[in-house]
């Protein structure tokens, strides 16, 4: 067994599953090499007397296959002969299962879930026939089952209209580390950066421990987009069109809309998104939206005052807005790559996009470090258009509206050194606050909030503008 690093209330709730007197069915789902596997491997207190593991667009008797493989491994006897239907597997599992169960907690461990339930496969209803008569009058049984696509084990599991149907005792999404269990991670594994080298590899990569364990000690984050992005053997140099592929049958569309949201860094909205990818206004585009924000590549924000509708969409992994904008296409490749880029504009705007970005992930940590932790608050995004010439338009990209009549304008900026306001800069902020008031009528009062990576150079120049500063350490709290 080894250590899970963070995954603090994952733990405990995987704690409480052992320690549970009743026949447990658990659901885990998140996106590609998050964690799912490592996380039941080692999470719990004893390893999973049986795990079964699908394979990707394998056939019915090939995945029937590998389950009698499975099962031999598991019971240490002689080989068993491949089942001929998923009914008789799961009748072979129950007789392994039976006098191991009457002794003690015990857990299997069903990974990769959706890519069992092969076309014609009868898989999912032998499933449910094997958990309703079965597994779940075991009182001492844990049934984990786990799956990348997120939005196929919501549709077929957790919101199952058959036998399944609120069956689901416990269920885990399992999301990115954040930027202090990165660190964390990247401190088990002996590797020394500092805080500013290790907000750089998150921006390219986000908190994905297979990319982030690829990471080598001695490396400097430059040094390690550059293998791991800009060389032909690099994990993440086309892992991009695996990724996708590996989650959604019909990927293209998806991948559409990830691409119309990288080129619009402030976000675009349900009608904006159908324009610029050319899709219908029915059912489909929101199935689209749906199962991109569960697997945890966009995200929807609310806008102050509107409603679900209006709701802004935007491009919130990592490593997709990475690829898009340096990797795909690029002719540039091999040591030194990501140091030539980081001089040009293209990093400028890239950095500044994907900063906000991974604030915008870490509303709780911002909230402890400008002392309003135990404020009731809602968090929003705001903008608006010019109706003429004469009329400015405004955009704030994380406004907290707090329930003691204050709000907190928070302004995101990445920057390599102390952060230094403009002349210009400060005007743009005082016409922000100026339309952002008149607009929403608020009588609320407003904290300008700067969030920097290594502080404001020269607050002081403008007295009573910036109320409120945060550093990018604020991230790094677990």
């Amino acid at each position: 067994m080894e250590t899970v690093i963070g995954r603090l209330e994952e733990k405990v709730m995987l704690e409480k599953i052992e320690k549970s007197i009743e026949a447990e069915l658990v659901a885990v789902y998140g996106r590609r090499r998050v964690g799912k596997t490592y996380l039941i491997r080692n999470g719990f207190s004893k390893m999973p007397v049986f795990e079964f593991s699908g394979m990707h667009h394998a056939t019915l008797e090939q995945q029937l296959e590998s389950f009698a493989l499975a099962l031999t491994s598991a019971t240490g006897g002689l080989p068993i002969a491949r089942p001929g239907s998923w009914l008789k597997a799961f009748e072979l599992l129950k007789q392994y299962l039976n006098p191991i169960v009457s002794k003690g907690r015990t857990i299997i461990f069903f990974d990769e879930f959706p890519w069992i339930d092969t076309p014609r496969s009868g898989f999912l209803s032998a499933f449910e026939n094997f958990w309703n008569s079965w597994a779940s009058k075991q009182k001492k049984l844990v049934v984990v089952i786990c799956g990348s696509a997120a939005a196929w084990m919501i549709k077929k599991v957790l919101n199952n209209r058959g036998g399944l149907h609120n069956r689901v005792t416990r269920r885990i999404r399992l999301i990115p580390f954040t930027v202090g269990e990165t660190d964390a991670y990247l401190k088990h594994r002996k590797i020394k950066l500092d805080k500013y080298q290790v907000l750089q590899l998150y921006m390219a990569m986000g908190g994905i421990p297979q990319y982030l364990k690829e990471v080598e000690p001695g490396e400097s984050a430059a040094q390690a987009i550059d293998k791991l992005c800009f060389t032909k053997e690099g994990l993440l140099q086309d892992e991009f069109k695996n990724l996708y592929h590996s989650l959604f049958d019909s990927a293209q569309s998806h991948i559409d809309i990830v691409r119309a949201l990288a080129k619009k860094g402030k976000g675009l909205t349900r009608t904006e998104l159908i324009a610029a990818c050319k899709l219908s206004s029915g059912g489909y585009t929101t199935q689209l939206l749906e199962e991109l924000t569960e697997s945890g590549f966009i995200s929807s924000y609310i806008p102050l005052n509107k409603t679900k509708k209006d709701a802004l969409y935007k491009l919130t992994d990592e490593y997709s807005l990475f690829y898009l904008k340096f990797i795909e296409g690029s002719k540039a490749t091999g040591v030194g790559t990501w140091l030539r880029f980081i001089s040009g504009n293209s990093w400028t705007s890239w950095s500044g996009n994907a900063f906000e970005s991974v604030c915008m992930k870490h509303i709780a940590q911002i909230k402890k470090a400008i002392g309003i932790s135990d404020v009731y608050a809602e968090v929003s995004v705001w903008r608006h258009q010019p109706k003429d010439k004469t009329d400015k338009g405004a955009q704030i990209d994380l406004l907290i509206d707090r329930n003691d009549s204050c709000i907190n304008i928070c302004e995101m900026k990445f920057s390599a050194n102390d952060f230094e306001i403009t002349k210009a800069y400060a005007k743009e902020l005082e016409s922000k606050l100026k339309i952002f008031q008149q607009q929403t009528k608020t009588k609320k009062t407003l904290f300008l909030t700067m969030i920097t990576t290594f502080g404001v150079k020269n607050s002081q120049n403008y007295p009573g503008l910036v109320q409120k500063e945060a550093t990018m350490g604020l991230l790094f709290d677990q």
